[in-house]
């Protein structure tokens, strides 16, 4: 069949469901935030307000961009410029303008205050906090881009951001950039005082990390400040020996009591040479001709050792008197933070809006992160609550499923008695879903309530 062209003066986008994400906003009052928590502003009258410059960035980065240059696609959407009410939509470089004028006070006080601001909107008692690394390659000649740690690509220049996850909200509490030379417990402390700052007093009933983490003054801070772990020990040779010579090795059992095969646990006091005390261990051992994927590491020690080469060990230092099994359980959901990580680099770009700058790359990544927190508030609150409306069980979409699963929608805005009215595209079968959401997208209660995943 053969089509003539022909071309339409309405004014159409393809994010129509990005109105959810606008009424949300609203309701929170993310404005409000932006205005309070000390921006840098414009040195010109004609200077686009610095409130309006990080919601058009976040809403580039919610849209699919992944450099600074694709905000273009959403500059030239006259119905999102109506949608969220701006005048005129700024440029690409108007952002990064923005950023530029970010020093390390600016980023301390900004960051702290909208990072506050977010977890005053969640109502729970007692957080799980993951801690975690990560690297992030860089190709220029970006400020404290230096050769690391860096597995992917080995002799890259790269940043080693520290980051804190609340596991409960599946959210980020907080993100410093490092350089990429840097090790996982570099700053840890002061880190940790400054995460604890900006949740805003909510309680940490339980912190996990990886075993980057696990030195003698970040234990000897957790014992201080009488917060609950479980931190994995690096496995070197003392660590080593001590698991060789641990007794009353025990097979794991499920939940429903039956044995697991190839996993074994075992339970000692242990003292490294840096430590101040004896502290809790758990020992985990996997057969590697049991286990599909065993996880855990060789012994280099005794890797010629006929019945200790078949196993890959793993050890758990921890201040909880809690059964062996309970403690392993409860460390393995920390897993789901490397989840996060995926989605923050693959979903929200958040490795690919670097800077020259130093603080710039900071404030911009802190920008990302908490797009993805307002993202993961939508997720967990509006889309749960349609869902136990519906009698369906609520999923957890990544970004990338949501943009075409609900923010891709053909739609166009017509006016009735003044009052602008958005029209969406949409299958007569989805209509209902969507008004629910609609619905809810400016009715949830305030602050929004979280199952804790730990209470002592």
């Amino acid at each position: 069949m053969d089509f003539d062209l022909r071309f339409t003066d309405k004014e159409i986008t393809a994010w129509g469901g990005m109105g959810l994400m606008k009424r949300m906003l609203d309701h929170i009052g993310f404005e409000t935030a932006l205005s309070a928590s000390g921006l840098p502003q414009p040195g010109s009258n004609r200077g686009y307000r610095p409130e309006q410059l990080i919601t058009q960035f976040m809403l580039s980065v919610w849209c699919g961009a992944n450099r600074f240059e694709h905000g273009e696609v959403t500059r030239h959407d006259p119905v999102l410029k109506r949608l969220f009410g701006f005048k005129r939509m700024a440029n690409f470089k108007a952002v990064m303008r923005l950023f530029n004028k970010f020093t390390q006070s600016t980023n301390e006080s900004v960051m702290d205050s909208l990072y506050r601001w977010m977890f005053g909107q969640m109502a729970i008692n007692g957080i799980t906090l993951d801690l975690d690394s990560t690297v992030m390659t860089r190709y220029g000649a970006q400020e404290g881009a230096v050769r690391g740690y860096n597995p992917a690509k080995r002799g890259r220049a790269s940043h080693h951001p520290l980051m804190a996850f609340v596991a409960d909200a599946r959210m980020i509490a907080n993100c410093w950039l490092r350089p990429g030379n840097s090790s996982s417990a570099n700053n840890a402390q002061a880190f940790l005082a400054n995460t604890l700052h900006r949740l805003g007093g909510k309680g940490v009933s339980l912190l996990r990390a990886d075993s980057g983490f696990c030195d003698s003054a970040f234990l000897d801070d957790l014992d201080r400040r009488q917060i609950h772990h479980i931190i994995a020990l690096r496995m070197n040779q003392p660590v080593q020996r001590a698991l060789v010579d641990a007794e009353g090795w025990w097979v794991l059992h499920d939940e429903e009591g039956k044995p697991v095969k190839g996993i074994e646990l075992t339970r000692f006091a242990y003292q490294a040479n840096t430590w101040s005390k004896p502290r809790r261990v758990i020992g985990i051992r996997q057969h590697v001709e049991q286990r599909a994927e065993p996880k855990g590491k060789t012994l280099n020690l005794f890797a010629d050792d006929p019945v200790i080469g078949k196993y890959r060990y793993s050890a758990l230092v921890t201040d909880l008197d809690l059964p062996a099994t309970v403690i392993w359980r409860i460390y393995r959901g920390r897993a789901d933070c490397e989840n996060r990580i995926k989605e923050l680099k693959y979903d929200f770009a958040a490795g690919s809006f670097n800077m020259c700058d130093f603080w710039a790359t900071e404030a911009t990544l802190n920008t990302v992160m908490l797009a993805y927190n307002l993202m993961s508030l939508l997720r967990q609150v509006l889309l749960k609550t349609s869902a136990v409306k519906h009698s369906s069980s609520p999923v957890q979409h990544t970004l990338q499923t949501l943009r075409y699963k609900l923010f891709a929608k053909a739609a166009y805005i017509t006016t009735e008695s003044r009052k602008p009215i958005l029209n969406l595209a949409l299958a007569m079968q989805k209509r209902t879903w969507m008004q629910g959401l609609w619905d809810a997208s400016k009715s949830f209660d305030l602050p929004a309530r979280f199952t804790p995943i730990y209470s002592p």
